[in-house]
């Protein structure tokens, strides 16, 4: 396996790098932005701008290296994420933040999409899946050692936001050494909402509510753990132990899913955060110790559930076409990630810390409520038209050459230019 991974280490050296960075600017910019005085609903605003910014890239990034290659694209997007670090630490108003943290987002994206295109490459069939596997751990760790890096300093400073600055520029350095050719061109995808609603209801909506739940925590739970009184070392824990727990949950709730039918896995896991959600709000914890434990529980249910939806999508999906459904789903995710972070910070402006997890509950008895519909009104898959569960990276930092490197195959045809049903089924199946 070491041999395996020799070829592809400097893209995961540089994807470690790129994804250290990304985590650190991502719980920086709350913790001193909340520090500065800065309102809920403008925090809000920086998770919001940083999603659009995500969607764009995803969107615009193929493009770009179409221009100029991967090499030049790559170390355009990180110099300009260093550049724009360091503008928001000479210029900290949210006047300044909002739009720079769009930029932030667009060069996190196009970047992200060059590093798995290139592992995509270069990864052999057989291979392929360990890469993907290795590739989410190395994210998932490097993501974790960057939240919990703003522990060890002071975040009223200079000093993150320059550390940020040189690890954005350091991850540029080992695809510019790389001797490796370009890959093919990056994968483009387009959103195209009635193709989706066909194929699977429950998965537009469903994708569309986790955005707006999981964005709105990814955005706010720091300032929510810095009105709840925690220290910055626990402020860290608060935003690093969901992700953490998400990712080792996925593997019980994706052997569930491979066996009963997904929707009511998805509802099940619902509920549990769902449980979360209330006990932030009907308990009002105070201490360290039980903000983190309903943390942990409320991750390892919000970061599960994209899997299921996107599995849920395939299941239902026309063959060839994975990579399309998955990218588009992501584009949905998206749009919720747009919406989610504004609405939940004007509720913490109107009603305090606990208008976040207000947000939450909305969009988790919606998902609920939907799902259970759809399951009442429409059969489930049979076990032996399911594909298998996929373990994902966090939906926030996924792209469509995500889905291409996990799915193995490559996929020519657009779902758009597909059969809208498959032999076993029809729309009202799904």
């Amino acid at each position: 396996m070491v041999r395996q991974l020799i070829p592809v280490s400097t893209l995961l050296l540089g994807s470690a790098l790129l994804v250290f960075a990304g985590g650190m600017h991502g719980l920086l910019l709350p913790v001193r932005g909340s520090a500065e005085g800065f309102t809920a609903s403008s925090l809000g605003l920086l998770g919001t701008s940083w999603a659009i910014g995500y969607v764009l890239g995803c969107v615009l990034a193929p493009r770009l290296v179409g221009l100029v290659g991967h090499i030049r694209t790559f170390g355009t997007m990180c110099a300009l994420a260093s550049v724009t670090i360091l503008f928001q630490a000479l210029l900290v108003e949210t006047w300044a933040w909002i739009p720079t943290r769009a930029i932030s987002g667009f060069c996190f994206a196009g970047a992200a999409m060059i590093v798995e295109s290139w592992l995509n490459d270069r990864a052999q069939p057989n291979t392929r899946g360990r890469i993907f596997g290795i590739y989410t751990m190395v994210n998932l760790g490097a993501t974790t050692a960057g939240q919990m890096s703003i522990a060890l300093g002071d975040t009223t400073g200079f000093l993150f936001f320059a550390i940020g600055g040189i690890f954005y520029s350091l991850a540029l350095i080992p695809t510019a050494l790389s001797t490796s050719p370009s890959p093919a061109p990056l994968t483009s995808v387009s959103l195209d909402l009635p193709a989706l609603w066909r194929n699977s209801p429950v998965a537009v909506a469903a994708v569309f509510l986790i955005g707006i739940s999981n964005a709105a925590f990814g955005t706010l739970s720091a300032v929510y753990a810095d009105r709840a009184g925690l220290a910055l070392t626990s402020i860290a824990l608060f935003a690093s132990l969901p992700v953490l727990a998400g990712a080792l949950s996925q593997v019980p709730i994706g052997f569930a899913s491979d066996r009963m039918d997904r929707r009511i896995v998805l509802v099940a896991t619902t509920l549990l955060a769902l449980a979360a959600d209330l006990g932030f709000i009907l308990l009002a914890p105070e201490g360290r110790w039980m903000n983190l434990a309903l943390a942990s529980l409320f991750g390892a249910a919000i970061f599960a559930m994209y899997p299921i939806i996107v599995a849920h999508a395939n299941d239902h999906a026309p063959p060839g076409t994975s990579i399309q459904v998955s990218g588009g789903l992501l584009m949905v995710f998206g749009l919720g990630s747009v919406a989610g972070p504004v609405v939940a910070g004007i509720a913490m402006s109107s009603v305090g810390k606990q208008g976040l997890f207000l947000t939450t509950i909305a969009a988790h008895v919606v998902l609920i409520l939907f799902t259970l519909w759809r399951i009442r009104y429409s059969p489930a898959v049979r076990d032996k038209d399911k594909g298998a569960f996929q373990m994902s990276v966090p939906a926030r930092v996924s792209t469509p050459e995500t889905a291409a490197l996990a799915g193995g195959e490559e996929e020519e045809n657009p779902l758009v230019n597909q059969p809208e049903t498959t032999a076993q089924e029809t729309p009202e199946d799904r």
